[in-house]
């Protein structure tokens, strides 16, 4: 990896477009990382891995996030070779054509529809719980308050994911220690490896770690301070990796696999046996889905707003039918009980994080010739051929697996 001094095209200034600029903190621009990351992948992945065993959820782990850290780091050097802020859809339209651009646009949806019935399950879930209020009637009372925020924008986004994810890793420090101090499973029994059940769990790591479209997001609040954004990536997902790892880990000291349930802060949060613990248990949940659904939602929406052709994100009317046409279908979806939780996660890895991981290889290639400018930061080893063949090969054939399994063929793995 590589830093210079950035160069811009000599008498051309930096282009502007219907998105605006909005400068973001360092700590902010972590926060969206950690917020989009530690969502409700999180919380599926003691249940989805508990037949695979904790050793093959944290291999994967290791492997996805190189893998996809590579992904979102090519996603970096072609925004930094772009004067013009664009989000995912645009700089694939610029470097690989509509058909990508399309192609990134259809999976970025199915990532942000496939996520969003995930929070407004799981939340609706955790709000009837402690509100006694119905299901659905909970689920939309969450969807309405996290809308309210993605409204706001980028600024208001970031402050509110930096607020909460730090409050996040203090409950989990609390509740990880609790969990190792009350453990009621031994810790042999923990480290079981049943490979067999193992290569599904890949696709839940894959949706964790999906959030190239955060990255041109990003990208947007650093335009005066380009070199801040590949550090802030490196950060994010090295907190997010740490959090993935801890909290099924957690789940798994105190419940064996069988009493583990889908959102597995429900059962995780009695086994602790202590109404103050459950209580926070609950909390990070929520908050581990409110502020997924908010990087998710924000960045999806700017992704509408410029792939269907919208003037600017400032106009009301196109910022109000882009963020209902996100929010409304997962809502109905939720509500219908036709899309399982865990479910919901494996299709997003599925349809989204593999379209997402796989075309920034192009991207990046096509915009080294390209290109605006000479960006401040370069992949240099990571962008080799082998390792780009690697990203490839990997997240092409985790996709075949997950077809061969939709379609029955091969197991699901939970």
């Amino acid at each position: 990896m590589e830093y210079t001094g950035t160069k811009q095209l000599e008498d051309e200034e930096t282009e502007s477009g219907a998105l605006e600029v909005h400068r973001l903190t360092f700590t902010e621009a972590v926060m969206l990382v950690v917020g989009a990351t530690i969502g409700s992948g999180v919380l599926g992945l003691a249940y989805a891995s508990r037949k695979a065993g904790w050793p093959v959820l944290l291999t994967w782990l290791l492997a996805a996030g190189f893998l996809s850290v590579a992904s979102m780091l090519y996603v970096a050097e072609t925004a930094l070779r772009t004067r013009r802020p664009l989000q995912l859809s645009g700089l694939a339209e610029k470097y690989v054509g509509k058909a990508g651009s399309w192609l990134i646009f259809f999976s970025v949806g199915a990532t942000s529809f496939c996520s969003l019935i995930a929070y407004i399950t799981g939340c609706g879930k955790i709000l009837s719980t402690f509100l006694g209020l119905p299901v659905e009637e909970a689920s939309l009372l969450f969807s309405i308050g996290a809308a309210v925020v993605v409204w706001l924008g980028l600024k208001v986004t970031g402050a509110a994911e930096k607020f909460l994810g730090l409050g996040m890793i203090l409950m989990l420090i609390l509740l990880v220690g609790a969990s190792f101090l009350r453990a009621r499973v031994p810790v042999e029994d923990i480290f079981y490896a049943h490979w067999t059940w193992g290569i599904p769990v890949f696709n839940i790591a894959v949706f964790c770690y999906a959030v190239q479209y955060i990255v041109p997001e990003m990208a947007r609040g650093f335009q005066d301070r380009p070199e801040k954004l590949v550090p802030a990536i490196l950060g994010g997902t090295g907190i997010s990796f740490l959090i993935l790892a801890s909290v099924p880990l957690a789940v798994f000291l105190m419940l064996p696999g069988k009493e583990i349930t889908e959102v597995a802060s429900l059962s995780w949060g009695r086994a602790l046996e202590n109404p103050l613990f459950y209580l926070l248990v609950n909390f990070f949940a929520f908050c581990a889905m409110l502020t997924s659904f908010w990087a998710i939602a924000e960045s999806f929406l700017t992704n509408c707003i410029e792939r269907l052709g919208f003037r600017s994100e400032r106009d009301i009317r196109s910022r109000a039918l882009c963020l209902a046409f996100i929010v409304i279908p997962p809502i109905f979806l939720a509500s219908s009980g036709l899309v399982g939780f865990v479910n919901a996660i494996f299709s997003a890895g599925t349809f989204g994080g593999i379209i997402m991981s796989v075309l920034p290889v192009f991207m990046v290639r096509s915009a080294r010739k390209n290109g605006d400018q000479e960006p401040c930061w370069q992949c240099g080893w990571l962008a080799a051929r082998p390792i780009q063949f690697l990203v490839l090969a990997v997240f092409l054939s985790s996709g075949v697996y997950a077809v061969l399994s939709m379609a029955g063929m091969l197991p699901k793995g939970w």
